[in-house]
């Protein structure tokens, strides 16, 4: 396909003018001069047979030929940024784009980052955080890794490894816990599974009272953590994802009792397919568990 020339310099213009509302404010991000924003601005007015703008007394106004043509100028300029981006020293950059559930960001794939780096310089990791609820294709995301069961509608699930939940707390509040049976006077941190106490009791061969469900409710066990760092209460959470605290001493695990409700999961989805990237980012990530 031959193209036409592509008035490049007018659609820049035309794209900065349109995000700020004025050929001033535009110039001065492009390092040009007002006068030639508005230049470029008209000549690609001339060139389309269309008005983009209505000059007002304070700024402008997009024209309804402008809201149409600004989408695929932002997109495209975005496009060539990106692989201008991935592109350095002759080598070509991979963007990888992960969603992770926080607990597991935290706990384990940070501290190991490096060594991914180290291994594949090449690839560049964009890391988002959430709190188990992921939505791969809005996000656009090439793997989101997550806790459950591995049932995720149009995705594949690769397990990870299994994070099983005990109580931890401060020395201080450990120092009443004789037994697993004094948690049923202790503050109780939880997540929105209600029933993940109620199942370690009956693991600890504690019968409690009543359904445990009293207590503060977390989104995410880094913040259930936080709280129990701050003394609010004993929480339940996978002391494989807190080891440099047990290790530190802020935290402790006052018994052995554990219980597992899930595991960590790779996940795509399966109208993907996967790319170098991503693939050597899986291979990376399987020998690092297996080397454990």
């Amino acid at each position: 396909m031959v193209r036409q020339f592509l008035p490049l310099n007018g659609l820049r213009a035309f794209e900065a003018s349109a995000r700020h509302l004025s050929f001033t404010r535009a110039a001065i991000e492009l390092c040009v001069t007002q006068a030639a924003v508005s230049q470029q601005v008209k000549g690609l007015e001339k060139r389309l047979g269309v008005a983009l703008f209505q000059r007002l007394p304070r700024g402008l106004k997009i024209t309804a030929e402008g809201e149409a043509l600004l989408p695929t100028v932002t997109s495209s300029f975005d496009q060539m940024a990106t692989t201008l981006d991935r592109i350095e020293a002759g080598q070509v950059r991979e963007l990888l784009f992960l969603g992770v559930v926080g607990t597991f960001a935290v706990g384990w794939l940070l501290p190991r980052l490096k060594a991914f780096q180290k291994r594949q310089p090449f690839i560049d990791v964009r890391v988002s955080t959430n709190n188990n609820r992921v939505d791969m294709a809005a996000e656009g995301l090439d793997f989101a890794i997550r806790f459950g069961q591995g049932s995720w509608h149009g995705t594949d699930a690769f397990r990870l490894f299994e994070a099983p939940l005990s109580p931890l707390c401060t020395p201080k509040l450990a120092e009443a816990l004789k037994s697993p049976a004094d948690l049923m006077e202790a503050t109780l941190l939880r997540s929105y599974r209600a029933d993940e106490w109620s199942n370690w009791f009956a693991a600890a061969g504690v019968t409690p009272a009543a359904q445990v469900t009293a207590g503060i409710v977390f989104d995410t066990s880094l913040g259930m953590m936080e709280a129990a760092l701050q003394g609010l209460g004993v929480a339940l959470a996978p002391p494989s994802m807190f080891s440099r605290l047990l290790a530190s001493g802020e935290v402790i695990q006052p018994f052995p009792v554990t219980i597992s409700l899930g595991s960590y999961w790779l996940t795509r989805l399966q109208s993907k397919p996967p790319t170098p990237a991503m693939q050597a980012f899986s291979d990376w990530m399987f020998e690092t568990i297996g080397a454990a």
